[in-house]
């Protein structure tokens, strides 16, 4: 379950959102894709994924979670083939847009299908290795730059992109039919959902459910303007453009192995020892970073993938701990919402600052300001969450 869950991760996020951005430069010399379509591609697909995720927190509890993936991975399938034959900037803005708000919709319900099949204790495990697949497609991106374009050109990439794809569909399609034979033998989860005012009642004011989306509006506003401007930063400072591919590189690998190893220690030592470890090695990397970006960019980037593959799975197992399978999908789709939020408050952030300023600088000193508000909130969570008594709704909806 876990592997194909993170294969649908690779093609939906690895694959729908960053191949673009990986073979975008390849692209441009067949096709006309001006500044303004980038900037248009930008700012659209962030808007589609709040969409996606919003529609999910509020509408997903009404369709079977396991057709959301199936729909949402044939979806993403079928524009990766279309990706493929298109030469016109627009057609390919909303072919992006689609797959964004598609990608959005397919983690929520995989986080739905693991929360309810997953064993309990090692349901964490399973969301952050799922998790992580974004950052093996971000492995297969570079690859398939460095293998297949330069043989067979950009076109092929989207082809091979949507030929795993179909390939995923199938293998769901067999996780699924197995998933839905065992709950034959098992008593029905609680599957109850919050209505639209319990689930902002319950964002506003539980725990579990307020620090998982505040958590998540602060992890964008930090990784969002990390990702966007580090390369522009790199060369403000006139440092040399491989640093920044060996950044990134090194991001992809750690966000691999990240994935499995801290939903382990959720499941064994807790939540929040696991948010204290991503957080706090994130905090170090900007920490360093910002001190001296020449010597400790690439540091940087093993925070980067220590903490931003795998949190989405150890917030999501650790809202399981108190909420339903379907309730923590909701609450997953809100805190997707907070993180696009966050994400773009980030960018606005660093774009005043370089515009006030002349320089990245202050910019990333904010972000190491908002890692380091993310320590304190894991340490808060670590000190406090073997005293932490459900509430209310936690109680009525406790898988």
């Amino acid at each position: 379950m876990t592997t194909t869950f993170g294969i649908n991760q690779i093609i939906s996020h690895g694959f729908g959102v960053f191949l673009f951005a990986a073979v975008v430069p390849m692209m441009r010399e067949s096709i006309v894709i001006s500044h303004w379509d980038l900037a248009a591609i930008g700012a659209l697909t962030q808007l589609s994924y709040l969409g996606g995720a919003m529609l999910l927190g509020v509408l997903g509890h009404k369709v079977n979670s396991g057709l959301l993936v199936l729909i949402s991975g044939s979806v993403t399938s079928a524009l990766l083939f279309v990706m493929a034959v298109l030469d016109d900037a627009k057609l390919v803005l909303l072919v992006l847009t689609c797959m964004a708000a598609s990608a959005a919709i397919s983690w929520g319900a995989i986080v739905e299908l693991i929360s309810r099949y997953a064993r309990p204790e090692y349901c964490s495990t399973c969301l952050s290795s799922a998790s992580s697949g974004t950052a093996w497609g971000y492995g297969l991106n570079g690859l398939i730059i460095l293998l297949v374009v330069p043989l067979l050109g950009w076109r092929s990439s989207w082809v091979l992109a949507g030929c795993l794809g179909a390939m995923t569909v199938v293998l769901t399609c067999l996780l699924l039919k197995n998933l839905n034979q065992r709950s034959l033998t098992k008593t029905a989860p609680n599957t109850g959902a919050l209505s639209v005012r319990q689930l902002i009642t319950t964002i506003m004011y539980e725990r579990a459910a307020f620090f998982a989306c505040l958590i998540c509006f602060l992890v964008g506003f930090a990784a969002m303007p990390f990702s966007t401007w580090l390369n522009t930063y790199l060369a403000e400072l006139m440092l040399p453009p491989a640093l920044g591919g060996y950044t990134w590189m090194v991001a992809g690998v750690v966000g691999m192995i990240a994935g499995f190893l801290s939903g382990q220690l959720a499941d064994s030592k807790g939540h929040g020892m696991a948010l204290l470890l991503v957080f706090g090695g994130f905090f170090l990397g900007m920490f360093a970073f910002v001190y001296n970006p020449a010597d400790f960019a690439v540091f940087a980037g093993v925070g980067y993938g220590l903490m931003y593959f795998p949190m989405w799975g150890i917030i999501a197992g650790w809202v399981h701990k108190y909420y339903s399978s379907t309730v923590t999908m909701q609450i997953n789709g809100i805190g997707m919402v907070a993180f696009g939020l966050g994400g773009a408050f980030g960018n606005l952030m660093a774009g005043v600052v370089q515009d006030i300023s002349g320089s990245l600088e202050g910019a990333y000193w904010v972000i190491t300001a908002d890692a380091l508000l993310l320590l304190v909130l894991a340490i808060h969570i670590y000190l406090t969450e073997r005293e932490k008594v459900p509430c209310s709704f936690e109680n009525g909806l406790s898988s």
